[in-house]
């Protein structure tokens, strides 16, 4: 899983946190953004992301974002280069780990 700090804003107040987190979650196979915690850093007012496949694309995570009257652009282009690496290759290993190994230990011998 990655993990990034980023600032998410409220759209409406212009209201911002700028220790909200934006990554890639391998198991759930999601982008995900979480911010604006409560007092006592128990609950977020902003948390997508958290079922399987929920934000497979940034935009789509930007767009249910901004469906909740938050915005998370701009984005600084070292951030966003690194959430799309983790999301490559990431997503090239969704097979399991150990059906790959077990392919990779079952070659067909040389002749």
């Amino acid at each position: 899983m990655s993990r990034y700090t980023i600032t998410v804003t409220k759209t409406a107040s212009r209201h911002s946190d700028p220790d909200a987190v934006i990554g890639y979650d391998r198991p759930l196979q999601t982008f995900f953004l979480q911010a604006f915690p409560d007092e006592d850093g128990d609950d977020l007012a902003l948390w997508l992301g958290t079922e399987f496949r929920a934000f497979e694309t940034l935009c789509a995570l930007r767009a249910a974002a901004l469906a909740k009257g938050y915005d998370f652009i701009p984005i600084s282009s070292g951030t966003l280069g690194n959430l799309l690496d983790d999301h490559s290759r990431e997503a090239l290993r969704s097979v399991p780990d150990g059906i790959i190994q077990d392919l990779l230990s079952s070659r067909a011998p040389s002749d």
